[in-house]
């Protein structure tokens, strides 16, 4: 069997990117395709230095830098990815790696990230957070995204088996493509975090500075409640903004190493969370360490942090994205720690592990291909 493995871009080590690392170690002969691929010699480990086979958006003028400025030619240069020979395909997706062309005898499953989120049910939100609400560039721009929708609609009919990495993302499929997806939560290095020596009186955000990651609400929060210290890691462009909100309580840390975010997470009294992501990666890692998470209750983070109304809670979660909000929490947090347990953060990270991963999604693989073989229709 001939394994073909798609992922929308490859320029940095990240979320997606840990799903393609194991995808990987579950398929170690297959070839990988991506729109571009611009890592860096150290970040290519991860797929164990495999060649990556590239579009022509690949050579396009200044598009190691500004590729993303291409994602309206996105949708013609995965179908140009010639894919004939592989028996089975496997996207992993966020973008446009779906969309790629297969026949018949061929079967294609898309673990998908998201369904394009700027594109889908956070257009609105990404036009207003990027200047493009209104004028000529701003129209120009929701033409693309209308564009967009279009194909990534029409393209979710040339997928075999949708897989959702949760039943957050798993709705949003059934919304935009009409089909149900099998959920298998991502891989998380749990073995690389371990709860730590003691516990000092902080708490912690940790985040790129971007306005859906709502590090300025959890700043403006406990710059209200100056009798609580709040640590912030992270850099990016909201960085300069979130720092004139701080009060003396607030240290800014900008970006740290992946072992001083260790370091941190455990030694801290709790990580705060406010963004409504599709899965959440740090939340778990912060588990993983014994330390509680106080998160907003949508998104994934319903799925991975059990909260005060289960027997042995990791966690708590507050309702809505406001600084009264995030205050009510932290306060209430304070009055049912005692019920949380490092142990039973520990336990609960557990559920997300690299080796779990593997072995659900091989599993699932292997239902559907002799499905597949057998010609029963799923």
């Amino acid at each position: 069997m001939k394994v073909a493995l798609v992922h929308d871009w490859l320029v940095t080590y990240a979320g997606s990117e840990r799903v393609l690392e194991q995808l990987a170690r579950c398929f170690p002969t297959a070839d990988i395709f991506a729109v571009v691929e611009f890592l860096s010699k150290e970040d290519r480990d991860f797929i164990g230095n495999r060649a990556v086979h590239t579009s022509f958006i690949q050579n396009m003028p200044f598009s190691k830098r500004y590729y993303r400025h291409y994602l309206p030619l996105m949708p013609l240069a995965i179908e140009q990815i010639d894919l004939s020979k592989y028996d089975l395909v496997i996207s992993s997706s966020h973008a446009v790696a779906k969309g790629v062309l297969t026949g018949p005898d061929q079967l294609h499953i898309s673990y998908v990230h998201s369904p394009i989120r700027y594109a889908w049910d956070l257009q609105h939100q990404y036009l207003k957070e990027s200047g493009f609400g209104n004028g000529l560039k701003g129209w120009i721009v929701k033409w693309i995204l209308h564009y967009i929708r279009l194909w990534d609609a029409r393209t979710a009919n040339g997928v075999d088996s949708f897989v959702a990495n949760s039943q957050f993302i798993a709705r949003r499929i059934k919304k935009v493509y009409r089909r149900n997806a099998t959920v298998v939560y991502p891989p998380v290095n749990v073995d690389g975090f371990r709860p730590g020596d003691r516990r000092d009186d902080f708490y912690l955000a940790a985040s790129r500075m971007v306005p859906y990651k709502k590090i300025d609400l959890i700043v403006e929060a406990f710059s209200m409640m100056p009798g609580r210290k709040l640590v912030v890691i992270g850099d990016g462009p909201d960085f300069n903004k979130i720092a004139r909100k701080s009060a003396k309580n607030v240290e800014l840390l900008g970006y740290q190493n992946s072992e001083m975010l260790k370091d941190y997470m455990q030694r801290a009294r709790a990580l705060v969370f406010a963004a409504k992501e599709d899965f959440g990666i740090l939340p778990v890692e912060a588990q993983a360490c014994g330390t509680p998470v106080i998160a907003y209750g949508k998104g994934g983070a319903r799925e991975t942090i059990k909260g005060l109304e289960m027997d042995e809670p990791t966690g708590i979660f507050f309702s809505e994205q406001t600084v009264e909000s995030v205050c009510e929490a932290v306060k209430r947090f304070e009055k049912e720690e005692h019920r949380i347990s490092s142990t039973a953060c520990r336990e609960n990270a557990k559920r997300f592990s690299e080796e779990r991963f593997r072995a659900e999604f091989l599993a699932f693989v292997d239902e559907r291909w002799e499905a597949f073989r057998h010609g029963i229709s799923r």
